[in-house]
């Protein structure tokens, strides 16, 4: 008999806020990250993004440490961790792991041509970074498979303690708005001269952003907020960058992870999408998600609140359904309009109150990635 595994401990550090609460207090106001911003040394002209304030991380980061070594990302991740390694009091030994998941890590250290920062671009020593700052005692484990690794992290430590490998796995993801992600966004001509509008007819395209995200994985169902009962990932290979159009691979995962799940489509209360609001991708996932009968089934992309996250963002938009689902409140997908999809899909254009039990969570790649999690909320019996 598999092991069941929990979520105890969730954190998230964005725009909207350096906790869990503030971010969901803004998503109620209808707050979002993304503003404009004349920044000429990330983009030569104004740009739409969703960027955290240096001020912000640099007094929040000092308030526990002196150090200066620690890049921009390096701190954000810390910052995401410390609170949830703190309130887990877990011993770290040989059971407790350790993964960071991103997509682009510190390639912001590429800009200074010197063999110190080429070192630090590498992913394996940001993880270790992050890791030797905590202590962890195992070796930090590495997730980065395009913008799917958040949520895969979450897929890859349930397998990892299902094994019996470990007993708690902590996870950070995390990715920065910067110089290189922009110009190879703006090079695929995906980026939108506006907020991002996901699944709309008029969209044009993704907003970048940067958040990091930290969830405790464990056997132990005592701070249990949310049980993680089915996942799968597939990559169907389809195109460097390009999703495909029959959405097979996000069509597979899903089936897989419902199967894991033991329940049939019908019992799905809510799905948070990926959501990018590039054409191909928002349309992909429509006909995924018809294929699957789930067209009915309540959806949203966060992308509107905090822009396209990269690595993070399979993560951090766990961290919120988790919210979502034990306040019984679906959050409205902000940026929506008109449906501009050539299936029908069930956005959710307001914030509304709904009985959650169990909700899948997806994210689609470059390179043919696509991940799909079913969680299922605890049940807290009365003693």
């Amino acid at each position: 008999m598999l092991k069941e595994i929990y979520i105890t401990e969730t954190n998230c550090i964005t725009p909207l806020g350096f906790d869990v609460e503030s971010n969901v207090e803004a998503i109620l106001r209808g707050d979002s990250g993304i503003q404009l911003h004349n920044d000429i040394s990330l983009m030569p002209n104004p740009f739409y993004a969703s960027i955290i304030s240096d001020e912000k991380i640099n007094s929040a980061f000092a308030k526990f440490s002196t150090e200066t070594k620690y890049s921009r990302l390096e701190k954000i991740m810390i910052l995401a961790l410390e609170p949830i390694i703190k309130n887990a009091e877990i011993e770290f030994n040989s059971k407790t792991a350790f993964i960071l998941s991103t997509t682009k890590g510190n390639v912001t250290a590429l800009k200074d041509n010197t063999s110190d920062s080429f070192n630090n671009a590498h992913l394996d020593v940001l993880a270790k970074n992050v890791a030797d700052f905590f202590g962890f005692t195992t070796q930090p484990i590495v997730v980065s498979n395009a913008c799917v690794s958040g949520i895969l992290a979450v897929s890859v430590a349930k397998r990892m303690i299902q094994s019996e490998l470990y007993d708690n796995i902590f996870i950070v993801a995390g990715d920065e708005v910067s110089e290189f992600v922009l110009s190879g966004f703006n090079a695929f001509q995906a980026m939108s001269d506006l907020p991002c509008k996901p699944y709309s007819k008029n969209r044009t395209g993704v907003s970048l952003g940067e958040a990091t995200a930290a969830v405790l994985v464990s056997v132990e169902a005592k701070k249990a907020k949310i049980k993680i009962i089915g996942d799968s990932s597939i990559n169907d290979a389809n195109h460097i960058s390009g999703p495909s159009r029959t959405g097979e691979g996000l069509f597979r995962s899903i089936q897989n992870a419902l199967k894991e799940a033991k329940i049939e489509t019908d019992k799905l209360d809510y799905i948070s999408a990926h959501g990018t609001a590039t054409p191909f991708n928002d349309e992909m996932e429509a006909i995924a998600l018809n294929r699957l009968g789930l067209q009915n089934v309540p959806i949203n992309s966060l992308k509107g609140f905090y822009g396209h996250t990269l690595g993070a963002s399979g993560l951090l938009e766990t961290v919120i359904a988790i919210e979502s689902a034990n306040k019984n409140m679906l959050f409205e997908s902000k940026g929506f309009d008109e449906i501009g999809v050539s299936e029908a899909i069930n956005v959710i254009e307001k914030n509304e109150e709904a009985d959650i039990q169990y909700f899948l969570k997806t994210a689609s790649g470059f390179g043919g990635c696509n991940t799909a999690v079913v969680f299922e909320k605890i049940k807290h019996q009365l003693h």
